[in-house]
């Protein structure tokens, strides 16, 4: 155990004594006790019934910024960390658990934003639950993108490139080997908003996603509060189906300096999305998802994928504060797809 863990906290004794008693009447675990929570679950050591009991107790309590903070530091202490070296990227970690019905847009957006030089890096599992829908790992194995990469792998596509993805299995087997009791879980548990801050490329600039603005707000404390991440910006958006592509229509942007969050909300028809959700609807998320991504990146599409393209990576920029705003970042957007500097990024990630 660490230093800052007793050692005594079973998670047992955790439900009997700290969360166990329901969401009104439950307390908070102080960061040793939620440290040594997260070390006893990745040991794979409590009981199927007790560590159930435990994620849903949670669940019901909800997480302080803390005991996140917490959680992924442990996660992150047990993982494998590869950065380039020379590139501080914009790290994307959208939920692992995926989307259903709308285009996957991120894979396109990084590669837009990474030609305008504004390096970007994803990860992704497989059909994490509880959906386990399509996330980054599948888009980009359609487009005939290698993924199944070892660390220092991603960290050299991300040097050479300037857009990187990192598969979860290879850079955090703990948390993957915790994946058939998620699944007999059946709900959300911490260990899916854990796992999107991951960070394993090590990145200073964050870009994540949330339903409620609350969300938003824990996530920035969650990043203030860890003692291993190293971010020290990040921009969260309102995302569709939860997933780092932001919702078209009235939605809220927040940013994070690191010590203070602020908000705003935008219209994305100001940007040149003028389209609802149901506009960036799909039959088929990877196929379809993939289809748009070379299409638009050809700059061939001029249509709802192609503006929603454009603002994802504008975002993308803004967020590393590589532009002074979301405007003159979809301009730069453009201007890559224009002149076929996108389309050449998705060409090397292909033959890297």
């Amino acid at each position: 155990m660490t230093e800052d863990s007793t050692g005594e906290w079973s998670l047992h004794r955790l439900m009997t004594e700290v969360v166990g008693s329901g969401h009104k009447s439950a307390d908070d675990m102080t960061r040793g006790q939620a440290r040594e929570a997260m070390e006893r679950i990745l040991a794979d050591e409590p009981a199927e019934t007790t560590l159930g009991a435990f994620w849903l107790a949670n669940r019901w309590k909800r997480n302080t910024s803390a005991e996140l903070a917490a959680f992924v530091d442990v996660l992150r202490e047990r993982s494998v960390r590869t950065a380039a070296p020379e590139v501080d990227p914009v790290d994307c970690g959208a939920n692992y658990d995926g989307k259903g019905s709308t285009a996957l847009v991120g894979a396109a957006a990084g590669l837009v934003a990474a030609a305008a030089g504004t390096p970007v890096v994803v990860h992704s599992g497989d059909r994490v639950p509880t959906q386990k829908q399509p996330a980054y790992k599948h888009v980009l194995d359609e487009l005939g993108v290698r993924t199944d990469l070892d660390p220092a792998e991603s960290a050299s596509m991300v040097e050479e490139i300037g857009f990187g993805f990192y598969y979860q299995p290879n850079f955090d087997p703990g948390t993957t080997a915790l994946f058939d009791r998620r699944d007999e879980m059946g709900v959300r548990t911490f260990v899916n908003t854990i796992e999107t801050l991951a960070n394993p490329a090590n990145a200073t600039v964050h870009l994540g996603s949330f339903y409620h603005l609350a969300f938003a707000k824990k996530l920035a404390g969650t990043l203030e509060a860890s003692r291993e991440l190293p971010f020290e910006r990040a921009l969260f958006v309102q995302g569709l189906e939860g997933y780092d592509d932001v919702r078209p229509g009235s939605t809220t942007v927040a940013e994070w300096d690191g010590e203070e969050i602020t908000d705003a909300t935008i219209e994305t028809a100001e940007y040149g999305l003028d389209a609802g959700e149901i506009a960036l609807e799909v039959a088929d998320v990877v196929a379809d998802s993939a289809a748009i991504t070379e299409e638009v990146l050809a700059d061939e599409r001029t249509d709802a994928f192609a503006d929603a393209v454009a603002l994802n990576a504008a975002l993308r920029m803004y967020a590393r504060e590589d532009v002074p705003d979301i405007e003159t970042g979809i301009e730069t957007a453009r201007e890559t797809l224009r002149d076929g500097t996108a389309s050449a990024k998705l060409d090397a990630l292909r033959a890297f």
